[in-house]
């Protein structure tokens, strides 16, 4: 087999830290980074390929320390060499939550613990932090930003044409409805909080029981978004029951999470992610992971299940004209 120069910058980078030896591959995640396991004698670790600039190694490096000084779980970093995207982290084991999920493990301590994670955070993190400087801050302009892919690709996938009118169309029907769901209280928003990005850790005390993991575009955002990702997951459906129980959790530790203002910001914002994912799993599809396609109808059904809002009503009607329900869901 002939080594790549990839191969041979892996391997200097793992000399270099006293490992050898054919590391194993592990789950990857949607980008095109890779994740390999190294073991030796009483020891493990876990190799991040991440060589493109979107990956983001330094903001993984620089919130890794951030989440762990707040007092949870993510993996320790211990080597980096930023210039060529390796990072040598902490090996958390193979315990991934979403897995536990899907083998028909009960959803409610799990959830359980997901949920107590994001209060420990958002009651731990202060936009004081020294850290808060350096985040992007997830406002309506960004949010509007990410949206973009939407009516760039997700029509052309069901066999219909958006020109440039529509486009900016589905970017005005989103504009009030994200001002008013970013107004509230902020935090630091993890991005992609859900199931398959938490491992288990029964040996931690508490909160920290949660090793958090794919957290590098993390920013300043409305405290929300992180709880419908975790709840409205992409990948598995999550039954109303649990979804309750976990709000009313939530809301037990923030009482300004009772009122309607947070409960439509919620919707707004879910819909957004589901927006989102759903155009990424179209380009990820495009590229020849059609596997992404088999969680569309489960996206398009929680997605619809927010176009009532009344805030929401401009976006139902673009989706309408657009992309009608028979042509997305068909």
């Amino acid at each position: 087999m002939v080594m790549t120069d990839r191969d041979r910058q892996i391997s200097l980078f793992l000399a270099a830290h006293g490992w050898d030896g054919s590391p194993q591959v592990l789950h990857g995640d949607a980008s095109q980074r890779r994740f390999l396991r190294l073991t030796a004698p009483e020891r493990s670790a876990v190799l991040m390929d991440a060589p493109l600039p979107e990956h983001r190694t330094g903001a993984f490096v620089a919130l890794s320390a951030l989440l762990n000084r707040l007092g949870l779980s993510a993996p320790q970093v211990l080597a980096v060499d930023a210039a060529h995207g390796l990072v040598l982290l902490e090996d958390f084991g193979d315990a991934r939550m979403g897995a536990r999920l899907d083998d028909g493990a009960d959803p409610g301590p799990l959830l359980d613990l997901a949920v107590d994670v994001l209060i420990e955070l958002q009651q731990t993190f202060t936009l004081d932090d020294p850290a808060a400087a350096a985040l992007p801050r997830y406002d309506a302009s960004l949010f509007l930003e990410q949206l973009d892919l939407f009516p760039q690709l997700v029509p052309a996938h069901y066999g219909l044409t958006v020109d440039a009118a529509a486009a900016a169309a589905f970017r005005t029907a989103w504009t009030a409805p994200l001002h008013d769901a970013c107004e509230g209280p902020q935090s630091l928003l993890l991005r992609d909080y859900f199931a398959d990005n938490l491992m288990l850790l029964p040996d931690r005390p508490g909160v920290r029981a949660c090793g958090l993991l794919d957290f590098q575009d993390a920013g300043i955002g409305p405290v929300a978004y992180d709880l419908v990702s975790l709840l409205e997951d992409a990948r598995r459906d999550i039954a109303p029951a649990n979804v309750d129980r976990c709000l009313e959790r939530y809301r037990a530790a923030f009482p300004y999470a009772r009122g309607a203002g947070f409960a439509q910001s919620c919707s707004v914002l879910a819909a957004v992610r589901h927006c989102r994912i759903i155009a990424v799993f179209v380009r990820l599809a495009a590229a020849g992971r059609e596997r992404y396609l088999n969680h569309l109808p489960r996206l398009w059904r929680l997605l619809e299940g927010h176009l009532d809002e009344p805030p929401l009503q401009p976006v139902a009607a673009w989706l309408d004209i657009h992309l009608p329900q028979d042509r997305r869901t068909g």
